[in-house]
């Protein structure tokens, strides 16, 4: 089902008369099923009598992405081009920032059909393709279960205060997406693209990447390698999920956060899989959709409404006081960004979530909190420290430089989160230390096993 409020005109320009095709600009959500954004552009577009084209732009240099990043956002928009084309929809992929690769294909639009990201340069892209159109530009929210704005209308304190909010509307919008029919096919439309979607690996070499981090073994991207992940959990680990999620050795979670990030399947498919799975029980799947719903996109409501996301100012007012008093506490070790990036420490199981993450673009997220606190611990000032957990977050994570990256960064610096215990360095930041690592779980079985990455 399309529910009206995920859509929203972003100008008031009328339609263009005379125009060729409908345009889909996909950016945020890569998949060419249960895509609103998409399947409200063919419902478009058969009512127009017209064909509808999907449109992709690819730069060199999208903010903080690596070949890595690159290498399995490729693998995915290939898929997209074989499931659009079996659909009679015309994929094209042209080389330029998005959005001036939107206006472009705009020219000959009768209007343009956009899905939405919430990032300070996703909304900037958005809002340019609206103002220089030249024709009606309407956004389709499908990369979250409930709509951003329909959830609340100002940043959340916190899980507590947005559960209740998102849980009114959460039944509503956990309905099925129906595909629409492809009324007037585009492929045999002249419209050239740069690059063949079909060949990721070409496309990659011909691209100018950072490529100081490479492509990885263990994720390879796609709807369908998400769709397998998912079918996997379902049958094999989302019974005993709330007990065992935060066992990083026995990986009882889903490993779908690096197709999320991409929108290589829609977080929708995985709720209703959840939902609508038997013989689960049902404090599993209360605890999966928790995560699922309400702990991501509180994420999507704190980057939507806070424009300083990524900046160590943006933190609760609470937590920066206890950091400045704690500013200049004696720190037992201290590890420059370079050691750290190399797992030079002390701690060996810091250095084989540190393993995890370079080599895997992955890292549980038990280990991930782990991982972050002992930089802040580690590490001359808080400021440096935070500056340092994101930028290494981004740059090794598959799943980095999104709403959850930085809900989940400011976290261990007391977003979300409330006063805990005064201790030194850490003030009254919520601490974990290794002692608590060897109480939860086997972390020495989980030091071995990243040793077989």
């Amino acid at each position: 089902m399309l529910h009206d409020e995920r859509i929203q005109g972003l100008n008031r320009t009328a339609e263009r008369a005379g125009a060729r095709y409908v345009l889909y600009w996909m950016q945020q959500a890569q998949r060419a099923r249960t895509n609103h954004a998409l399947e409200y552009a063919l419902e478009v577009a058969n009512e127009r009598g017209l064909p509808l084209v999907v449109g992709f732009g690819l730069m060199d240099d999208y903010p903080e992405a690596n070949r890595r990043h690159y290498a399995f956002m490729l693998e995915g928009l290939a898929e997209v081009a074989c499931d659009l084309e079996a659909r009679g929809i015309r994929f094209v992929i042209r080389h330029g920032p998005p959005d001036r690769v939107a206006l472009d294909l705009a020219g000959d639009a009768a209007l343009v059909v956009c899905d939405r990201g919430y990032l300070r340069h996703q909304v900037a892209w958005r809002r340019t393709v609206a103002d220089e159109a030249g024709c009606r530009v309407v956004q389709v929210e499908s990369d979250v279960v409930v709509p951003v704005d329909v959830a609340s209308d100002k940043a959340e304190f916190g899980a507590r205060t947005i559960r209740p909010k998102i849980e009114r509307h959460r039944e509503t919008f956990m309905a099925a997406l129906d595909e629409r029919p492809t009324d007037h096919p585009s492929l045999d439309l002249e419209l050239a693209g740069d690059f063949d979607p079909k060949d990721p690996d070409g496309t990659l070499s011909a691209l100018k990447l950072d490529d100081r981090v490479d492509r990885v073994a263990r994720f390879t991207g796609g709807a369908s390698a998400a769709q397998a992940r998912l079918a996997r959990f379902i049958d094999e680990k989302l019974n005993g999920y709330a007990d065992g999620r935060n066992e990083p050795v026995a990986r009882q979670c889903s490993e779908l956060s690096p197709y999320l990030h991409f929108g290589q399947i829609s977080p929708l498919d995985l709720a209703l899989a959840a939902r609508d799975a038997e013989g689960v029980a049902k404090d599993d799947r209360a605890s999966f959709l928790e995560e699922l719903i309400v702990r991501r996109e509180l994420a999507m409501n704190f980057v939507a409404f806070n424009e300083n996301y990524d900046n160590f100012s943006m933190l609760p007012d609470w937590a920066k006081t206890t950091m400045t008093e704690h500013e200049d506490d004696e720190r037992e070790y201290l590890y420059s960004k370079k050691q750290l990036e190399a797992g030079e420490t002390h701690d060996d199981y810091w250095n084989a979530a540190m393993r995890e993450m370079r080599v895997s673009g992955y890292m549980h997220n038990y280990m991930r909190m782990y991982w972050g606190k002992k930089i802040i611990e580690w590490t001359k000032s808080h400021e440096e420290a935070f500056a340092t957990t994101l930028e290494l977050n981004n740059r090794w994570f598959l799943d980095g430089r999104d709403p959850a990256s930085y809900a989940n960064v400011g976290w261990l610096f007391g977003l979300h989160d409330r006063a805990w215990t005064e201790r030194p360095v850490f003030g009254k930041l919520r601490y974990m230390n290794a002692n608590g690592l060897k109480r939860k779980f086997d972390i020495e079985a989980y030091v071995e096993w990243t040793k077989t990455l």
